[in-house]
């Protein structure tokens, strides 16, 4: 057992042991007096957001420096598509705030406002408050949801199950499920749903389900979710929202328990990816001249992706989910520069496949040693054409934005670089936000808005030297990005950093 982890900032002196109590006896699956405890719960459906932090305070106008019997408490920020585990607190009336981090600074005093009221919390009900449109104008709808004892469920073999529709289409959906060895020509309606309207609980065996999602009035279905197993007495809530990824299903489903999330996607829905060409000519590829031709075999006979150049982003491809392997040929040759690399491609999924080459040391006796004559020179290198998949963003967060560092750069100076996120006020020494990015092993960070200086750097024989630098701005029309650093002979430092979209503008 442990103190819980939504927590982050304040609340009075007084309040501490009696809310550590409360916590532990919740994290144990027990609870205090349920006459004078409810519970709290939130649910961000805003999808241009970025992590909302939610307060709760007994009283706006008090000081906690005056008055240690305010009740007051701040949780973690909770990105789209996420929620709080269920909180208990005593029966009250609470404001709440909600608001993003648009400083260094995480104080509730220095938060970015989004949203404010108040909630009543009432013994034995979850008040689940719900983020929902767009952060500019948000919305938030409160509901109601009953604590159930299941006293009449003596074998304990039923679940409870709510759905939420956040889907934004006027027309609503309807709900359907049917048990794992059936098909929607057996589905049962569940319910139809209007958006924003919570339904009221049903109760199922436990088993495992799929679930089916039409518009309402129709019997097209556009929405068909792997096997759910449901194998607890538990309360779910099942919401149905916009999907975000790259299938054509416009539906995608949360289902929320009161400590856990998880996403599902359309099983029948496409991914999509891309390529980029990091490979350098090289004396050992005589007949490479900087571009390749992409193969998926087991499609067709036709190169998928035709004439991709060194430093350049291929256009996107739609494939049906699956996995398949890669072959690189070069153009107008039966020449392969590399065969049979995987390309895992699930249900929804959106990524990028960077190619690049590798050069290793040839021990030509196996004894270790890779300079025989001791003149300083590796006696013979070898190269391989190897590939980089990597997940992209497919967030749509306004205020701040995920950035990728890829390091290409295959060097004996060094083992990783390190990029410097600089502002104006602040210099490289100073500067808040870095990272170290290690040799093909992407490394990630999330940027507010903001004008920021980038540095690459790497440290040779005890010294550090910037390889290259670039300026980035970011702001409410700002993509998701990748930052790659590649050798470049044409560079005066021989190297250069690449920003390139994550995803291809629809």
């Amino acid at each position: 057992m442990r103190f819980n982890p939504n927590l982050i900032t304040k609340f009075s002196s007084t309040k501490v042991l009696i809310l550590s109590s409360v916590l532990v006896l919740t994290a144990c699956g027990g609870g205090s007096d349920s006459s004078t405890t409810g519970f709290v719960k939130f649910y961000n459906g805003s999808k241009n957001a970025p992590d909302i932090i939610l307060t709760l305070d007994e009283d706006l106008e008090s000081d906690d420096d005056d008055d240690t019997d305010n009740y007051e408490v701040s949780f973690n920020g909770v990105g789209y598509t996420e929620a709080l585990s269920k909180f208990e607190v005593d029966t009250n009336s609470y404001f709440y705030e909600m608001g993003w981090q648009d400083e260094d600074s995480s104080d509730r005093d220095d938060l970015e406002l989004v949203a404010q009221g108040q909630i009543t919390v009432t013994a034995d009900t979850i008040q689940l408050l719900v983020l929902s449109d767009d952060i500019t104008t948000p919305q938030v709808e409160t509901y109601n949801i009953e604590v159930l004892e299941d006293e009449e469920d003596e074998d304990n073999d039923l679940f409870n199950l709510r759905v939420l529709n956040l889907h934004p289409d006027s027309a609503g959906v309807d709900f359907y499920m049917s048990e794992s060895d059936e098909t929607f020509n057996e589905a049962t309606l569940v319910g139809q749903f209007n958006y924003r309207q919570l339904s009221d609980n049903q109760k199922f065996d436990q088993d495992e389900y799929i679930f089916y999602i039409t518009k309402s009035g129709t019997q097209e279905v556009l929405f068909t979710s792997q096997d759910i197993d449901y194998a607890y007495p538990t309360q779910y809530v099942m919401i149905v929202r916009e999907n975000s990824g790259s299938g054509t299903s416009p539906y995608a489903l949360d289902r929320m328990s009161n400590s856990s999330i998880t996403e599902y996607l359309d099983t029948d829905s496409e991914a999509q990816f891309r390529a980029y060409n990091a490979i350098r000519e090289h004396e050992l590829l005589p007949n490479y001249t900087g571009s390749f031709d992409i193969y998926i075999n087991g499609v067709d006979d036709e190169a998928e992706i035709s004439g991709l150049e060194m430093g350049s982003y291929s256009e996107t491809k739609i494939q049906n989910k699956g996995d398949y392997s890669l072959d690189l040929v070069i153009p107008d040759t039966s020449e392969r520069l590399l065969s049979n690399h995987l390309l895992s491609l699930a249900e929804n999924s959106n990524k990028t496949v960077f190619f690049y080459l590798d050069e290793e040391a040839v021990d030509l006796d196996g004894d270790g040693d890779v300079d025989e004559n001791n003149d300083g020179i590796v006696d013979e290198i070898e190269v391989t054409i190897k590939s980089l998949v990597v997940a992209n963003s497919t967030r749509e967060s306004i205020y701040d934005h995920k950035i990728t560092m890829i390091d290409l750069v295959d060097s004996e100076d060094f083992n990783f670089v390190k990029f410097y996120f600089v502002r104006s006020d602040e210099t490289i020494e100073t500067a808040l936000y870095n990272r170290s990015a290690v040799y093909t092993q992407p490394e990630s960070i999330y940027l507010q808005n903001n004008t920021y200086q980038v540095f690459a750097i790497a440290e040779v024989d005890s010294s550090e030297i910037i390889l290259s630098n670039v300026e980035m701005t970011l702001d409410e029309d700002s993509d998701e990005l990748f930052l790659i650093v590649e050798a470049d002979i044409n560079s005066p430092t021989g190297y250069r950093i690449e920003m390139l979209k994550q995803t291809e503008d629809q």
